[in-house]
């Protein structure tokens, strides 16, 4: 996979955009499944993310909008099927990978945050992480490749 950012602000996901699916263990489902489509919406202005966790007998949905806010930042506003919403703001996650983009989020339960980066065999990695008094601690970690 090529890591190659676009022009703009928002090339920086380019290499995300694409239609992508994973499997993964968990404690809780045998073997969820979860799709991502990342596509760029409403003129180019935002990068909108679909994602369906398959799990069990059910499917969970997320329908994200990444954009600028009235300060020129990037953003995410996400919005899921048991009607709840997020909002976070692009953050440095270097710490995971020289190459990663994510973001951080303040979350009910704490700040949590959100990285993807580049996977040796192809794809890309993604995790998401809680902040503890000891440091971040990963609860969530799937690697994506192209849907076929």
């Amino acid at each position: 996979m090529v890591w190659k950012k676009g022009k703009g602000k928002l090339g920086v996901f380019n290499p995300l955009l694409g239609n992508w699916v994973a499997n993964s263990e968990s404690k809780d489902y045998s073997k969820p499944k979860c799709t991502r489509i990342l596509e760029k919406s409403l003129g180019n202005k935002y990068i909108q993310l679909k994602v369906n966790w398959h799990l069990e007998n059910k499917i969970y949905e997320d329908l994200t909008l990444i954009g600028l806010n009235s300060s020129k930042e990037i953003c995410f506003w996400s919005f899921t099927s048991d009607g709840k919403n997020t909002t976070g703001k692009l953050t440095d996650v270097s710490d995971i990978h020289h190459e990663a983009i994510g973001f951080e989020a303040e979350m009910p339960a704490g700040i949590a945050r959100q990285a993807y980066w580049p996977a040796e065999n192809g794809g890309f990695y993604w995790v998401v992480e809680s902040k503890t008094k000891k440091g971040w601690s990963r609860f969530v970690k799937q690697h994506y490749i192209l849907k076929k």
